[in-house]
């Protein structure tokens, strides 16, 4: 059983929203998920609310050997800079 993390779309046709899923690679585009990590906005106003990922469910999947697809990585990397600069801002 390999696992993936990738996007699965939901919502219409001109309102794109996306579930970061974890799945079997295998399983279709709408399949179901074995659990859903996060949520992807594109249309969200700020970065900030663009990407919501739950840390420790993605390191318990990646930690146990899920393969996160190219886009995947790369909203995992704006999410970390994004948070990583809030917290700057908290701080300061």
């Amino acid at each position: 059983m390999a696992v993936v993390l990738r996007l699965q779309r939901i919502g219409k046709r001109t309102q794109p929203h996306y579930r970061i899923v974890a799945i079997e690679k295998s399983t279709g585009p709408h399949g179901q998920p074995l659990e859903v990590i996060g949520h992807y906005d594109p249309k969200a106003p700020k970065d900030k609310e663009k990407v919501t990922i739950n840390a420790d469910k993605l390191a318990r999947w990646v930690k146990n050997g899920a393969k996160p697809s190219d886009t995947v990585g790369s909203l995992i990397t704006k999410a970390a800079k994004t948070a990583k600069a809030a917290a700057a801002v908290v701080t300061k």
